[in-house]
């Protein structure tokens, strides 16, 4: 489990990458990114940082590829912005919790709503 100070990093390293990926990566390969979480590790030697991107299987393979190169750039940032001792070393993966949460919608709509008129029963 995450301490707080952990926890306080995760959210600053966060902000700093979003930011810095919407205002200053200029590769087209990054198209409409969000960063939905970062995991460091206990030691903060290396980060997690897990996006979500618009578009289909190419778009997500291409923003993960530019985000990759980006690698240099997006640490030096972090180190720039955060005063930390030592600044992790980023990996980005794509986070498909949103993908998840779409497919779940869609299964919902299928069955349709509810009628308060029907009764569930429980075995006993």
């Amino acid at each position: 489990m995450p301490t707080d100070r952990t926890r306080r990093v995760n959210e600053a390293v966060r902000h700093v990458l979003s930011d810095a990926i919407n205002a200053e990566i200029k590769d087209p390969r990054v198209g409409f990114v969000t960063v939905t979480a970062v995991d460091i590790s206990p030691d903060l030697r290396n980060a997690r940082v897990y996006v979500s991107v618009l578009g289909d299987e190419e778009a997500r393979s291409e923003s993960l590829a530019g985000l990759s190169s980006a690698h240099g750039f997006l640490q030096r940032k972090v180190a720039a912005e955060l005063r930390i001792k030592r600044t992790p070393s980023l990996t980005f993966e794509y986070d498909d919790s949103v993908d998840r949460s779409m497919r779940v919608g869609e299964l919902l709509e299928e069955i349709g709503p509810l009628d308060p008129a029907d009764e569930f029963e429980l075995d006993a």
